[in-house]
């Protein structure tokens, strides 16, 4: 049997929470940093507030204050991806973020540049930590500057994921090929590719590649303007047999110039 004042009490219990969803989406901005610091607040309200493109910088604040929903994955990324969030809230939650987790926010269009180039960061900096598994799905699905990192992969399955990764640049693919490190794979892959084999920058990277085949390297010399070719002349990485052979070739090229002038 139910007691006289039981209902009283219930309702008594459920009025704060129905005053709590209130606040979340009311407009003055001291209603919503009550609700974003109230003690009751849900993790289901918290991202109702975080929805909110208007929430306020001390609202967010006080999310990130409010220790038991800090705890909830979707809540950190939500702040942390909040156009509003101030650097000095956001920075350090990326530090505690999983690597998926980051890849989201280098991904979401409104986050921050800085706030951005540090969530790759700190991927790029646990990479050797992170199973092959999850290194082939970043490759696929990163950001550019993550996918430029595993060009460089050991795994000729995640190098050619992150090859085909909708954000790679010329520029990435160049700089991989430059680098100073083990590219035998990247360069057999490269000079395969149906898009980036044709790209001037990657033309001439694959010249100074160390890797790169000699029937390569011809083709490309054929292919690259001169002015190119002399530039790359310069390039302490060039092999001393590649390079007598450029200069061969701009010597011909240039006196085939000269005598039909």
């Amino acid at each position: 049997m139910t007691a006289p004042g039981d209902g009283a009490q219930r309702q008594k219990t459920a009025a704060p929470d129905a005053v709590l969803e209130r606040l979340v989406h009311e407009r003055s901005p001291e209603a919503l940093i009550a609700a974003a610091s109230h003690a009751r607040l849900t993790e289901d309200l918290a991202l109702a507030l975080l929805n909110r493109r208007d929430l306020p910088a001390k609202a967010l604040e006080a999310l990130h204050k409010n220790g038991a929903l800090v705890k909830h994955k979707k809540v950190r990324l939500a702040i942390v991806t909040h156009p509003r969030t101030p650097r000095h809230i956001s920075i350090p939650i990326i530090r505690h973020l999983y690597p998926f987790e980051l890849m989201q926010v280098a991904l979401f269009p409104a986050v921050a540049a800085d706030v951005k180039r540090m969530a790759e960061e700190s991927i790029i900096g646990k990479l050797k930590l992170i199973s092959s598994g999850e290194r082939y799905t970043l490759a696929k699905q990163s950001s550019g500057r993550i996918a430029a990192a595993l060009l460089l992969d050991p795994e000729e399955r995640i190098m050619l994921a992150a090859l085909d990764n909708p954000q790679m640049t010329e520029m990435s693919i160049a700089k991989a090929l430059r680098a100073q490190q083990e590219t035998e794979l990247l360069v057999s892959a490269v000079c395969n590719h149906r898009n980036w084999c044709r790209r001037l920058e990657v033309k001439s990277a694959l010249l100074i590649n160390k890797y790169t085949p000699p029937a390569r390297i011809v083709q490309v010399a054929v292919e690259l303007p001169v002015s190119v070719i002399k530039e790359i002349l310069y390039s302490p990485q060039l092999q001393a047999k590649v390079k007598d052979y450029l200069k061969s070739v701009v010597g011909k090229r240039t006196a085939s110039v000269q005598s039909r002038g």
